[in-house]
């Protein structure tokens, strides 16, 4: 059986995308990335002892992570708005040669209007963008699955517009 840290790195390893997505969505500013980060992995690594299994392990990394972050953000609600500027982590995700600095450009500024939608809807988007299904969202926010389609569909009307608006 492995022990605690090698549990704890495979977890990581595994969950690196969601992790990311989420400090992403939450933090303009690469320091107050890093502490994000550093805060959900300290929560991840004290609550490893606790999963029990019930629920799939990437949806337990969501709700952990999707609380750590609104609770920062709220501790934190007064912060500069700053550009995006990703940094090296625990947690990069992209490490590939060839880049599309067009597809980059897309993504920094997805990730600039998803950090100006309120905790909820911020959170649903993240979830509705992994692909997560309308009952799985309902059920880690503690939603409806109608309230998840209504959301996501005025999400992505105000997404569309601001697309327009700086294209």
């Amino acid at each position: 059986m492995k022990d605690k840290k090698e549990r704890f790195i495979e977890v990581l390893k595994d969950h690196k995308k969601i992790l990311y997505k989420i400090i992403n969505s939450y933090c303009k500013d690469p320091e107050d990335k890093q502490d994000l980060e550093q805060e959900i992995l300290i929560q991840i690594w004290k609550a490893l002892d606790n999963f029990d299994g019930r629920a799939k392990l990437s949806t337990w990394i969501y709700r952990i992570a999707l609380n750590v972050s609104i609770s920062h953000y709220r501790k934190d609600h007064n912060r500069k708005a700053q550009t995006i500027a990703i940094d090296e982590s625990i947690l990069q995700v992209v490490d590939n040669n060839e880049t599309n600095p067009e597809l980059e450009n897309h993504i920094k500024m997805l990730y600039t209007f998803i950090r100006t939608l309120d905790n909820l809807n911020k959170a649903v988007i993240i979830l509705h963008l992994d692909g997560k299904s309308y009952k799985e969202t309902g059920d880690l926010l503690g939603i409806s699955e109608s309230n998840v389609g209504t959301k996501i569909s005025r999400i992505k009307k105000i997404l569309k517009e601001q697309f327009k608006l700086t294209n």
